[in-house]
């Protein structure tokens, strides 16, 4: 039985589906406030090794501060477009959980290179 809590499984898709979402391991190089976000969120910068760093709107200022973000390896999703909110361009989407009070960051069991793909 599953929590109430817990959505419920989407619907399946095929693995060439899931192999087309290109996730890459980086580290957060740079952490800043973004008070024009309408959902509390921090604008941090990620370096993603090869692929150079990236700018990734996130909302998880309800579990992390600043300083616990900066120097943490995540996951993020590397082949979305540019998206705008507000006076920010997004390149990337770093990854999470929902979690007991907010978005847990997705990272990696040990440190890998920046911009190891997941598989």
């Amino acid at each position: 039985m599953g929590s109430p809590d817990v959505p419920p499984p989407a619907d399946p898709v095929d693995p060439d589906t899931f192999f087309a979402a290109d996730l890459r391991a980086g580290t957060v190089v740079r952490v800043e406030p973004f008070p024009e976000a309408r959902t509390p969120a921090w604008k941090l910068t990620v370096d993603l090794g090869p692929l150079g760093t990236r700018a990734s709107s996130a909302r998880l200022t309800d579990l992390y501060a600043a300083q616990d973000l900066l120097g943490k390896q995540v996951v993020a999703l590397v082949n979305v477009p540019p998206r705008r909110i507000g006076p920010f361009v997004s390149e990337c989407l770093v990854t999470g959980f929902d979690g007991d009070g907010g978005v847990v960051v997705a990272t990696v069991e040990r440190p890998v290179p920046n911009g190891a793909r997941l598989y």
